[in-house]
């Protein structure tokens, strides 16, 4: 497979078919990211399809560095995507209760998803409210403190443990639940 240097270096040369096999290589990575922020496939759609149009647009600018750096690139950039679009349509700030309080402990370990398939559990993640949805795709995948989500989204830290804890709470009742639908 060609590395990811070897294909910028045909982007860089003015290959014709170099960002149709970039956007071959990341779009089903791209499209998975999306389906964790934005539960409505054809949303997904136009997310990702933003987001490449960034991509390409910007791709000269992107500074190499090294295997795996294109990759990050490209997450980044959709990440931003999805997450703007979550605020262009969606009443994320009425989602997210900023006036809650922290729990006294908060749990920092997901839910024991064990034997869930990870189509089902990413329904799973597109069926939680908006806040909460976002700050455990910001928390748990993008690997940003609760401080961090607090500034990315404009809340409270505070309200971002809240949500995560609501979130966890949530997915394992629906863990739960498909769990014990499969015993039948």
């Amino acid at each position: 497979m060609e590395t990811e240097r070897e294909l910028l270096d045909a982007i860089h040369s003015g290959e014709r078919q170099a960002l149709r096999r970039l956007f071959e290589r990341f779009s089903g990575y791209a499209m998975a990211i999306s389906l964790r922020y934005v539960p409505c496939r054809d949303d997904v759609d136009d997310v990702v399809q933003e987001s490449f149009v960034r991509i390409f647009a910007s791709i000269d600018s992107f500074d190499y560095r090294g295997e795996g750096s294109l990759k990050g690139w490209v997450a980044r950039i959709v990440t931003t995507r999805a997450l703007d679009w979550v605020k262009e349509n969606e009443r994320m700030k009425a989602a997210i209760d900023t006036t809650a309080e922290l729990p006294e402990a908060v749990e920092e370990d997901p839910p024991d998803f064990y034997g869930v398939p990870p189509e089902v559990l990413t329904r799973m993640i597109g069926r939680l409210p908006s806040g909460c949805r976002l700050v455990l795709n910001l928390y748990v995948f993008e690997h940003l403190s609760h401080a961090e989500i607090g500034r990315r989204l404009g809340i409270q830290r505070n309200s971002s443990a809240s949500q995560y804890s609501r979130a966890k709470h949530l997915l394992e009742e629906m863990i739960q639940e498909y769990l014990n639908s499969q015993r039948i």
